[in-house]
């Protein structure tokens, strides 16, 4: 964080986004296996928002990246999912205690978005249409399509927004079920 500030001089936004997922269920899971995914999901996260914010200029902007996991779960994905609420949570705790700083912290929670990390997925046809078809807008995402609002919630045009999460989901968690009756 040192060497970051000292080329850029000043620190007023940072975007948070690594993580990883072991596709497993909760029963078949390994010790090493849940402290891979809980250290960089959730402590990894930790650890560089909090050096950030120590040397953050008031009025920045802090984005944590969460997921449509955080508030859905389907088999093979309770860990990950239990880090991504966590990661809503911590968003909030250090969007309360660094207002005072008037430092803004708010996480973001894609939906499924077509990139390379992903890819395996995509080489199974009816699992990529499955989860297509599982958003309102019955597609995938596209990376860009995540980016914007990042650039929002980093801009001053989000200057009283704080605390929240902003779900890109093509309505994924606001459709209820994947049947729809004719009426």
């Amino acid at each position: 964080m040192d060497d970051a500030v000292a080329a850029v001089q000043q620190l007023d936004i940072l975007v948070v986004t690594p993580a990883i997922n072991v596709r497993k269920r909760l029963l078949e899971y390994s010790e090493e296996e849940l402290d891979r995914v809980v250290d960089l999901n959730l402590k990894a996260t930790f650890r560089v928002t909090q050096a950030a914010a120590r040397i953050m200029n008031p009025g920045g902007s802090i984005i944590l990246t969460s997921s449509i996991r955080s508030v859905t779960v389907e088999p093979g994905q309770g860990i990950y999912a239990a880090t991504k609420a966590g990661l809503v949570q911590l968003a909030r705790g250090f969007a309360v205690e660094l207002a005072a700083r008037n430092i803004r912290v708010n996480a973001i929670a894609p939906g499924v978005v077509d990139t390379p990390l992903t890819a395996p997925i995509k080489s199974h046809p009816e699992w990529y249409a499955a989860y297509a078809n599982r958003s309102a807008l019955k597609r995938w995402g596209k990376p860009e399509e995540i980016a914007w609002p990042i650039v929002f919630l980093a801009s001053d045009a989000s200057s009283f927004i704080t605390g929240t999460v902003l779900f890109v989901d093509g309505g994924w968690t606001a459709i209820d079920g994947r049947f729809e009756p004719p009426l």
